[in-house]
């Protein structure tokens, strides 16, 4: 059996940024990016790195966010980094609709599934379609998502969804692993330095029962 081949996401992210520069000196205005937030945190170091190349709408589209409180304070954590990171390029704000019903009526089938298994595939795609259909819906031809950034999410797993939701939708995908480049480090520096909320937990029921999926290291 053949190996699989393995995936530079980070040189082929490369190749689409040097594209968007090469339309940018040609059109003199930046291309446009739907960028998918699992939070403010770990959206730090991603726009740092993507906002000189691209005009970014961040989508804060979250449904799996267990408790309404929990859910509107990393809202209003992401609205406070936007206000205050100064950015090459404009940054604005597109909140989803907090349907939290629609992710339960997903997960509650595979309940019983290991943290970081099928349930979490179900919710990466979850959101990554809603990303893609609203860039198409937007006439944004580009997205992504912070998800990579997590040195605890699946790189793999995140491009072929996000690949797979484009080619649905008609959209180009980012190809990207944000915890390369030390985005990981960037990130939990500039959540320190901005006074962000750093929850300690993935955001779902699930994970807060089994303790989640951290997405920052303990102090």
């Amino acid at each position: 059996m053949a190996n699989t081949p393995v995936m530079n996401y980070t040189a082929l992210m490369d190749s689409c940024i040097a594209k968007a520069d090469e339309e940018t000196a040609q059109t003199g205005t930046p291309p446009a990016l739907l960028l998918h937030s699992c939070c403010a945190p770990c959206s730090t170091s991603v726009i740092a790195a993507l906002s000189p190349h691209f005009t970014i709408t961040v989508l804060y589209y979250n449904p799996n966010i267990d408790l309404p409180e929990e859910y509107h304070h990393r809202a209003d954590e992401q609205r406070k980094l936007l206000e205050k990171l100064a950015t090459p390029n404009p940054v604005r704000y597109l909140e989803g609709e907090y349907l939290p019903g629609e992710f339960l009526e997903m997960a509650v089938p595979y309940a019983g599934e290991r943290e970081g298994g099928i349930r979490c595939t179900k919710c990466y795609t979850m959101r990554l379609e809603k990303t893609a259909k609203t860039a198409a819906e937007l006439g944004i031809s580009r997205f992504c998502s912070t998800l990579s950034v997590s040195p605890l999410k699946d790189a793999d797993r995140i491009n072929s969804i996000g690949d797979a939701m484009g080619k649905q939708y008609g959209v180009s995908w980012l190809w990207s692993n944000f915890k390369k480049r030390d985005g990981y480090r960037k990130s939990v520096e500039m959540s320190r330095e901005y006074g962000l909320y750093r929850q300690d937990y993935c955001g779902c029921s699930f994970s807060r029962a089994t303790g989640g999926i951290l997405l920052v290291e303990p102090d």
